[in-house]
């Protein structure tokens, strides 16, 4: 959510922002439906005064025998009550509207985020490790799982497309992926492990921005709940309405779940392999803290994202984001993305970003920056993936193939895996 304050102060600077992200100019639509709603909340808190006085005067009058005087008091208060509905529920209306209008708009970008439309114009900030040599033509994951326990066929069976079954030694490394992560993010980085709801309200979605833009990329229950599309939704939202009285050190929160997306807005790819499935799997990385620290808890929260990477040795590249092509509800993005040989090609397996004070606004989330102080301030809000479970599985399959079909378990994983130290195809 933007801050109405500055767009009145410098509407200019707020439609330059939006331009930036390909956004029409608004500032002037909502400048004059808060104009609007300001002339009429005058209006109320005047009636109201005005009533007040008056009946305090109907004592008086009555007290002083003028019941002339009282009479005409009576009268006006009555107008006053029976005018005052209509003027309240004009000031919910306008007051809505401009709510509505400033949650449909996106974040304002970061002055160091690169200007562009998609991700043609990402920059590559840095790249590490060095691509496997292979002495026959890597096989994508979709074509070397079947054999080694991904059964696309059963999760298709069972639920329709982009859902997988996975079994035996391939379901135990997509856990012990997911352990790895968990035990890193709070034993080396120093995150808190929560076990969060993975179905979340209407405040939780709408709060962390995916409402209501990304409605149609949710599921919804029948009972008006919504399957998180990712931890961040119930890690962020778990600090929701609160005045948070000490800050000085940024809240960290990691979770591992399940997540789901009805992927509407991805018609058509990545329809083959594990890669863009309806369910899924997340280590997610959350930090709320003070505005002067979120820029270096950015960076922090993105090599944290990296660390995993290295420990598993798969090689990367990490890209600023364009302001075409982040998040709707970032200021500043990063994005990892892993080597996979089989399809020759860098995928994201992570997004790490930057909301400032945009969620913290629609949460009304908020800490006290002196000890004992009256005066609050929105907190900043950065999430990011530490990492996606499943295209981090893919990346370990087609990084660590060989040329029979099996999969080397790296040596960072072989603690979780129970003494498999290979996953061999079936006969």
């Amino acid at each position: 959510m933007h801050d109405l304050r500055q767009i009145r102060e410098n509407p200019e600077a707020f439609d330059a922002a939006l331009a930036k992200r390909g956004a029409e100019p608004e500032a002037a639509k909502i400048l004059s439906l808060d104009e609007q709603h300001r002339a009429i909340l005058t209006r109320l808190q005047e009636a109201q005064s005005r009533r007040n006085e008056a009946s305090k005067a109907i004592g008086q009058a009555m007290g002083q025998g003028d019941t002339e005087k009282a009479d005409a008091l009576k009268a006006e208060v009555a107008q006053i009550k029976a005018d005052m509905p209509a003027l309240e529920e004009r000031e919910r209306e306008l007051g809505g509207q401009v709510k509505v209008l400033l949650a449909s708009l996106p974040n304002a970008p970061a002055e160091n985020v690169p200007s562009g439309n998609d991700d043609g114009d990402n920059v590559e900030v840095s790249t590490w490790g060095e691509k496997r040599g292979f002495n026959f033509t890597p096989k994508e994951h979709a074509d070397l799982g079947p054999a080694l326990g991904m059964d696309f066929e059963t999760g298709a069976k069972l639920a329709g497309a982009r859902f997988s079954f996975l079994r035996g030694d391939m379901a135990r490394l997509h856990r012990a992926i997911a352990l790895f992560m968990l035990d890193t993010q709070t034993g080396e980085n120093g995150y808190t492990e929560c076990n969060p709801p993975v179905l979340v309200n209407d405040a939780a979605m709408f709060g962390t921005d995916k409402l209501p833009k990304f409605a149609d990329d949710s599921f919804r229950t029948t009972d008006d709940r919504w399957l998180i599309p990712t931890s961040e939704v119930s890690l962020t939202a778990s600090v929701a309405g609160d005045i948070i009285a000490e800050l000085a050190q940024p809240i960290r929160l990691t979770a591992h779940t399940l997540c789901f997306r009805s992927e509407a807005g991805a018609a058509g790819k990545d329809t083959r392999g594990f890669i863009r499935q309806h369910q899924f799997e997340k280590v997610e990385l959350v930090s709320i803290c003070r505005p002067q620290d979120s820029e270096a808890e950015h960076e922090r929260m993105t090599a944290c994202a990296e660390g995993i990477l290295k420990a598993l040795d798969l090689p990367y590249r990490k890209m600023l984001l364009c302001t075409g092509d982040m998040g709707f509800g970032a200021r500043k993005t990063y994005d990892l993305e892993v080597w996979l040989p089989g399809q020759g090609a860098y995928r994201e397996i992570s997004s790490c970003s930057n909301t400032g004070d945009f969620q913290a606004r629609r949460m009304n989330t908020r800490y006290r920056p002196e000890a004992g102080g009256k005066k609050t301030q929105f907190v900043h809000t950065l999430n990011g993936s530490g990492l996606a479970v499943g295209r981090t599985l893919v990346a370990v399959m087609e990084n660590y193939q060989r040329e029979d079909g099996a999969v080397v378990v790296p040596d960072v994983l072989k603690p979780y895996m129970g003494g498999v130290d290979i996953l061999l195809p079936a006969a």
